[in-house]
């Protein structure tokens, strides 16, 4: 394909004129973006409530949107989860910055393994999907360390060197933690896992020289 390298001709009232690039792709594109936004979201919710094969209408609806752009831009049922995962991922990795400008290195850190176990808690509703072998999610657990290991690395060395936490834990390590810790119990609810990523929290300071001095 030739691409097309005509200068853009814009008239005298500032509209671009004959030979001029179309301007509404881009506000498609933009539409297009809302709608994928709008679908991520609601097929979080229904995935939540409903379970991952939940009927694409209930989707939509919730979406505000027609079936047939759920399936335009999700083909297949996997590829919805997938990026519903993918999408709950950025968006943990991407509050670390956020939290950091925010509030104290040993605070921020606190409150994004916290923003953590939420997110864990929408990863339960999409296991029957990630654990049926669907060559779909293999990338997954790559993505996820790739985005959410640099996150809390950067939040971890923050609060050792202000002393605000021990020095001697590794974000791997302290991801699988925070996720073993929030396995759901069939007896408790997220109320119990949000206590015990607490008590890690407080085991996190356990040992550094501020929690020495306290002592």
């Amino acid at each position: 394909m030739t691409e097309n390298t005509a200068p853009t001709r814009v008239d005298s009232t500032g509209s671009a004129g004959p030979g001029a690039p179309e301007r509404a792709p881009r506000r498609l594109r933009a539409d297009a973006q809302r709608n994928i936004d709008s679908l991520l979201e609601a097929a979080k919710i229904v995935f939540g409530t409903s379970g991952v094969d939940a009927p694409a209408k209930e989707i939509a609806d919730l979406a505000g949107v027609g079936v047939g752009t759920l399936y335009r831009h999700f083909p297949q049922r996997s590829d919805l989860v997938k990026a519903v995962l993918q999408r709950e991922i950025d968006a943990c990795a991407d509050a670390g910055p956020a939290l950091t400008a925010a509030h104290e290195p040993g605070t921020a850190l606190a409150k994004w393994l916290h923003r953590y176990a939420e997110f864990l808690a929408t990863k339960r509703g999409l296991a029957t999907a990630l654990h049926s072998g669907d060559p779909a999610f293999d990338a997954l657990p790559d993505y996820f360390m790739q985005r959410l290991g640099p996150a809390l690395g950067s939040l971890l060395e923050a609060a050792a060197a202000a002393n605000q936490i021990r020095s001697d834990i590794s974000p791997k390590d302290l991801l699988y933690a925070v996720s073993n810790l929030c396995m759901p119990l069939s007896e408790e609810g997220t109320a119990y896992s949000r206590r015990m990523v607490a008590l890690l929290i407080d085991g996190l300071r356990y040992g550094s020289d501020t929690s020495q001095s306290r002592s």
